[in-house]
């Protein structure tokens, strides 16, 4: 899974467990607690390895909130980046999460399914007019009815060209490709160009792909993958004859490859994906490249990449918890960090800042703005079910079938059986 958090610690680690104790699904919450009544009383915060390089932002967030609601105290917490899904995991497990979670939603979903996150659709009507669709959405899981976080800050992919190797091989980068096809027929007027020694395309596809091409990943109930179809072999054949026209580097499907993003940052390939801050790690990374390096939207629908906070759907302060989780992820409150580190708000109210809606005419801020505007469309495109083990197994089916060892369709029946048995676990 590609997530570009690069220059937070907050998705260090990956959700590899699907469920706390016991195997039967548990009820669902038949109700959600009151959010009326007066605010005040304590009220914990748990965060994911912000101290110390951003306590200050956070404790006066705090502090701002405390001000507001002078009865109210706030306990922080704040968890290491290692283990934090198994902390979490545990601290449910024991009856003792705190009020108001940082969760990414692969991480909340085993507490939704548990009955133990808040369901702000029901709790607070409001959140529907006041966060971005796809921020809530993210919080909305197949097979469990509700919404299960606010969404606090968010990032998705741009596509990063390399202007100088583009025009030096006959390419305009004014017009980059905008589809699969478009990327192909490009590739190919690169190798033709250098003699096979630079590649426009330098990277396997994954499931993030398969869903751009309008493959149903996973069943309405989220109990079984169903990305074997037609439409994705289709995919995987045209990747498949890419690589036979050496289109692809040649170690691609290894485990010594390089990965695309480091070929791009050496000059090496013309073309690679990345946050929406992407140039400014370029400009420490490769000096000479950024001013090189034109910017242009995801192809196709763009991935978004979600953080948020999630209610304990059994606090003993619920009025307090969600007037916190709200200020904590209101416009101002984003904004502010959104100056501290290269992230994305997820407020609707975001949408007229100038620091994230204008440019400046730099590549860097055209990329950022780019990267914002399309978060008006970005979904995220992974599953939550989907995990680091499944994601090993599709990357392995995938490379049989790119390198002619299995038909496309068989590698994508073995990888969805596979996948399944380890969802069905």
């Amino acid at each position: 899974m590609r997530k570009h958090w690069v220059t937070l610690a907050l998705t260090a680690a990956a959700l590899t467990g699907c469920g706390l104790s016991g195997t039967e699904t548990p009820p669902q919450q038949a109700a959600s607690p009151s959010i009326s009544g007066s605010i005040t009383g304590k009220v914990s915060l748990q965060t994911w390895a912000l101290k110390p390089k951003f306590t200050a932002y956070v404790e006066g967030v705090i502090d701002g909130f405390e001000k507001k609601y002078p009865g109210v105290e706030v306990e922080w917490l704040d968890q290491p980046g290692d283990g934090y899904s198994e902390k979490v995991l545990s601290q449910a497990a024991s009856g003792t999460l705190p009020d108001v979670t940082n969760l990414p939603p692969d991480f909340a979903l085993p507490l939704a399914k548990q009955g133990l996150l808040l369901d702000i659709a029901k709790a607070d009507q409001k959140a529907a007019e006041e966060y971005v669709t796809g921020g809530l959405d993210a919080y909305r899981f197949p097979g469990t009815e509700g919404t299960f976080g606010y969404p606090w800050y968010l990032n998705t992919d741009v596509n990063y060209w390399n202007a100088e190797l583009l025009t030096k091989h006959g390419l305009d980068p004014k017009k980059p490709p905008t589809t699969l096809d478009e990327l192909i027929e490009q590739a190919k007027v690169i190798k033709d160009k250098s003699g096979g020694k630079v590649y426009l395309m330098s990277r396997k596809p994954g499931l993030m792909d398969l869903a751009n091409a309008g493959v149903k990943l996973v069943s309405d109930d989220g109990g079984s993958f169903t990305f074997n179809t037609p439409e994705a072999a289709a995919l995987l054949d045209k990747y498949a004859a890419a690589y036979k026209d050496g289109l692809l580097p040649k170690d691609i499907l290894t485990d010594t490859f390089q990965g695309n993003a480091k070929l791009f940052s050496e000059g090496k390939v013309a073309w690679t994906t990345g946050g929406g801050n992407h140039i400014t790690s370029l400009q420490t990374d490769n000096p000479s490249l950024a001013p090189k390096v034109v910017p242009s939207q995801a192809m196709g629908t763009p991935p978004l990449y979600v953080q948020g906070l999630s209610v304990s759907a059994k606090s003993a302060n619920t009025p307090a918890a969600v007037a916190l989780a709200r200020w904590v992820t209101n416009a101002e409150n984003q904004a502010a960090f959104a100056h501290l580190v290269a992230i994305f708000p997820s407020t609707k109210a975001s949408a007229s800042d100038p620091f994230f809606s204008k440019s400046d005419g730099t590549n860097a801020s055209e990329a950022k703005v780019i990267a914002f505007k399309s978060l008006e469309s970005a979904k995220m495109l992974q599953p939550v079910q989907f995990n680091g083990a499944m994601d090993k197994i599709v990357n392995q089916q995938f490379a049989l079938a790119i390198s002619g060892e299995a038909t496309s369709r068989q590698a994508l029946d073995d990888a969805v059986a596979k996948c399944n048995d380890l969802l069905n676990q």
